[in-house]
């Protein structure tokens, strides 16, 4: 199962109609989109997929409905967390993990656990999960990070985690975790920006945001990073940089779904409290998408 895991996972974002329903036959576009684009696995109901604004009913037909598109081609992630630990285990019993590889879980938010709270968090997790569980690290998001040792703890002693997405946006923890990590343990980059970079340092890949939009660029990019890169690789990685930076200006997911109306693949509407870029970032987008003719 590790394997499937390495690459280039795209964490979906979830497409609105005007009227803010889920719209089912724009996600349909999405899945089939990034899967041709080349992408190695998929992850559905992360943060870029709005999750928090889903109802239960509509996370279980988003599920569903991804599962049905991708049909068994790629892998499958799906995201359960949150701050409440016996909330998110009554979570993982309730979703139907048919055809689900790993379980995404992001480390609580709100509450600031301490370190041991959070390796305790994620034991009680574990060895409760009936599918593996990849750690989720974004401090910037839930006001708490989870440091090194940490991590490198429960990897050894949780035998059912085995991975980690980090996106702390620290390049000499995220060294320590590879430097430390069990043997098969995989760490994953949580940035589209640094995925290069931690790849350089012995990461497997990233769970990208980016690859929404850009699915063959950033499939191109990372494949060859994973066969031990190149220098116009480099130069690949850093024309789209100032894209990347465009997409995260006003937070995620609004650029890469503007990202994604200008090519036509979904339509440019979120539910509060995240509205769409404004105009100016937009056109900048729409610019960058087109001069550049990343796919």
């Amino acid at each position: 199962m590790k394997e499937r895991l390495r690459g280039l996972g795209v964490a979906l974002v979830t497409p609105f109609t005007a009227t803010g329903e889920v719209d089912y036959a724009a996600l349909d576009r999405l899945v089939d989109y990034v899967i041709e684009g080349g992408v190695d696995y998929l992850v559905v109901m992360g943060t870029t997929g709005e999750t928090p604004t889903l109802t239960m009913p509509e996370r279980v037909a988003v599920l569903r409905a991804v599962k049905a598109r991708n049909a068994g081609r790629l892998p499958l992630v799906v995201g359960v967390g949150g701050n409440d630990t016996a909330r998110v285990v009554e979570l993982i019993d309730q979703t139907n993990l048919d055809g689900v590889d790993a379980i995404l879980s992001v480390t609580p938010f709100y509450n600031k656990p301490s370190q041991r709270g959070l390796f305790e968090h994620y034991k009680y997790i574990a060895e409760r999960s009936p599918r593996p569980i990849i750690l989720y690290n974004v401090p910037g998001r839930t006001g708490v990070n989870m440091e090194a040792a940490t991590t490198l703890r429960i990897a050894r002693e949780c035998p059912n985690v085995v991975a980690i997405k980090e996106a702390s946006g620290d390049l000499e923890q995220i060294g320590r975790v590879i430097e430390g990590a069990p043997e098969g343990f995989l760490v994953i980059s949580g940035d589209d920006s640094l995925a290069l970079p931690i790849m350089k340092d012995g990461g497997v890949g990233v769970i990208s945001v980016a690859a929404n939009a850009f699915p063959r660029y950033f499939a191109e990019l990372i494949g060859e990073q994973a066969r031990g890169g190149s220098a116009e690789n480099d130069r690949k990685f850093e024309a789209i940089r100032p894209t990347i930076k465009m997409l995260f200006a006003e937070g995620n997911p609004p650029g890469v779904k503007a990202a994604l109306a200008t090519k036509g693949v979904i339509k440019n509407y979120l539910r509060l409290p995240l509205v769409p870029v404004t105009d100016e970032l937009y056109g900048q987008i729409e610019s960058s998408v087109r001069e550049n003719g990343f796919e």
